[in-house]
């Protein structure tokens, strides 16, 4: 039986080291960030990854999409082949067991780096790429492949750059990864479709979408219209961003809670896929990547969305989100700033995991109606990830139970409750998990301090995150 399972692991990892040799890449990173990176292992270092989706019509190889798979994928007609409509910067702290994924709005208000101006944050890449295309030609370069590789290579370093402007310093993008419209078409197809759920049936013309409420199963031109969809929903463009975490979640789901590395067949389409239709950057070895996030499950991955401000126009750009730089630098490094090393300096802030690596379950024993859905939205505002709010039987005091071992995590939220409960130690808890039972002892934390808000206001911009976390652990309905 063990030589069975070290052949079987031997041949599913055999399968993935073949992404390494086959892949696209591209030279975006700089090699003396790309080469630390390459170096780290867990516990060595943060790894911070830009997934970024092109509005392309053409493979990971340059070459164009047929016709009749554009019209499958309702691909339409390329109005801006380098227009990024999905952004997303991936954190995964030092032990290599958590992520949080931060949704960067396509129509963001922001500085674009290298001397653009304020734009619309989807148009960086093409900005640049139209800029060094003209500068080439009128440099006497008459090589168009030379040309589109360059000017490709130079929009994605803006991009890059613009990002890393707005996290405020808090964050150095280590790896870069870009999906066009085939992608989710090829890889949701390799997996055998994802699990989503919708509170509503939705139809538009525009993405192709066509769903029924309730939970569905989606894969191929269904979940590429899945993702595109912004006409018909509430939020536009925010809910589109939902759509798109929800459906991430789903995929890491898939991927981490069954034998996808087993299933050989699965396996090998799943990497012609990835072949196919991602670009990754340069020295990024895959292989030693996956090995190094093997212990990430997927209830500790957690989507969340910089805030940004109700929807305005503008003379040049049009519709437009505006952004607090200053309040998404806050934002930002609230979420991707790891716990310090132990120190022998007392402080008042718990240790051990950081909010969005605890579950919070809570169980309403306070007699009170609808306090244990208060309290879950509390605190899902402060960070922890947000779990179910159940009625319980009464009780006079308001207690934090933990899984054995895991004191600092209900030390953590009895801090966010502002000291009001005590921790009790229970081995039926979850282990990631606290339950927290809302005795008739419970008062709500104090608000007003700015730091506990689920909104920053500064220099005179309300800006608020669009929807509490979401994470990629259970089937979450969306608009």
């Amino acid at each position: 039986m063990s030589a069975a399972v070290l052949l079987v692991t031997w041949y599913g990892w055999s399968y993935l080291r073949d992404i390494d040799e086959g892949i696209v890449t591209t030279d975006v990173i700089p090699s003396s960030v790309a080469e630390q990176g390459a170096a780290r292992k867990p516990l060595d270092g943060a790894i911070d990854i830009l997934l970024v989706g092109v509005d392309s019509r053409t493979d990971a190889q340059g070459n164009p999409l047929s016709d009749e798979v554009l019209a499958l994928l309702n691909g339409g007609v390329a109005d801006g082949t380098l227009n990024t409509d999905t952004m997303i910067l991936v954190h995964i702290p030092q032990d290599g067991t958590r992520a949080v994924a931060i949704s960067f709005p396509r129509d963001a208000y922001v500085e674009i780096a290298d001397g653009f101006g304020k734009h619309k944050l989807n148009s960086a890449m093409v900005r640049q790429k139209n800029e060094t295309s003209q500068r080439l030609r009128n440099e006497g370069v008459a090589d168009e492949a030379r040309i589109e590789r360059e000017a490709t290579q130079a929009g994605r370093r803006t991009l890059i750059k613009t990002i890393e402007g707005l996290t405020g310093g808090a964050v150095t993008v280590d790896r870069y990864a870009e999906v066009n419209l085939a992608s989710f078409y090829e890889v949701t197809k390799a997996i055998g479709g994802v699990d989503v759920c919708l509170n509503k049936a939705t139809s538009d013309s525009d993405s192709g979408a066509d769903f029924r409420a309730g939970q569905q199963t989606i894969a191929g031109a269904e979940a590429l219209s899945f993702v595109r969809q912004r006409g018909g929903l509430p939020g536009g463009d925010l809910d589109r961003i939902v759509r798109q975490q929800v459906f991430i979640g789903a995929l890491a789901r898939k991927v981490l809670s069954t034998g996808t590395l087993t299933d050989f067949d699965k396996l090998e389409q799943l990497v012609t896929a990835v072949k196919k239709s991602v670009v990754l950057s340069e020295r990024w070895n895959i292989t030693e990547f996956a090995e190094q996030m093997q212990g990430l499950v997927s209830g500790n991955i957690q989507f969340r969305t910089i805030p940004v401000g109700p929807p305005t126009d503008t003379w040049y750009d049009g519709n437009v989100l505006p952004v607090d730089p200053a309040a998404v630098r806050q934002f930002i490094k609230g979420l991707a700033t790891d716990p310090a090393p132990t120190s022998t300096v007392p402080s008042t802030t718990p240790s051990g995991p950081p909010a969005s690596a605890i579950t919070v379950q809570v169980i309403n024993s306070s007699g009170v109606v609808g306090q244990a859905a208060n309290l879950l939205e509390v605190l899902a505002n402060k960070g922890f990830s947000r779990g179910q709010a159940t009625p319980g039987n009464y009780l006079e005091s308001t207690v934090v139970q933990h899984a054995p071992g895991e004191r600092s995590s209900a030390d953590r939220v009895i801090s966010a409750l502002g000291g009001n409960a005590t921790a009790a130690e229970d081995d039926s808890v979850p282990r990631g998990q606290v339950r927290v039972y809302v005795g008739a002892d419970f008062s709500p934390p104090d608000e007003s301090d700015p730091a506990s808000a689920g909104g920053v206001a500064t220099n005179g911009v309300q800006t608020t995150t669009a929807t509490p976390p979401i994470t990629a652990d259970g089937v979450v309905c969306v608009n």
